[in-house]
């Protein structure tokens, strides 16, 4: 069966297998490898990408059901050469530890700030609940968060 996938702007088609998940096509057969392949269940949010603007785990989508949505991932966040404001505001306030949990992260953040664009710590913490990291601690998150929604907001001004 032949899947046709709308993923950071680009068509692709892909032929997968019948279990195939979305996060398995990404990095298997188109070789996007930002989204991290974490617990397998939905449980730790390493997968998250975009789909339809809104944050899924990815290793619970099937290929097959993602056919006609817009999907954006980690590697379709940026424009060229030039980070998205929330990967920056990860950089430049400590949001990033040792890297594996951040891409999904940084995509629930993304679906969070398109939905609140000046969330609570409360909004935060909620929005990011089916993300787990062991580095952080989440304070810098958190604080990359409310730096990424100021970041947006001057961006947009």
């Amino acid at each position: 069966m032949i899947v046709s996938l709308r993923i950071n702007g680009e068509e692709h088609l892909v032929d997968p297998y019948p279990d195939a998940t979305l996060l398995d096509t990404l990095r298997e057969d188109l070789g996007l490898t930002g989204s991290k392949k974490g617990c397998g269940t939905g449980d730790c949010g390493a997968c998250t990408v975009l789909m339809d603007g809104r944050a899924v785990t990815s290793c619970l989508v099937l290929t097959a059901t993602a056919e006609g949505k817009s999907i954006t991932t980690i590697e379709g966040l940026s424009t060229g050469d030039e980070i998205h404001p929330i990967q920056q505001s990860f950089i430049d306030f400590g949001g990033v530890q040792c890297g594996y949990c951040t891409p999904g992260v940084i995509m629930m953040t993304a679906g969070l700030l398109a939905d609140h664009p000046h969330p609570t710590e409360a909004e935060i913490r909620s929005g990011l609940a089916g993300n787990l990291c062991r580095c952080t601690g989440y304070s810098k998150i958190i604080d990359s968060v409310n730096a990424a929604a100021l970041l947006m907001e001057e961006a947009s001004e």
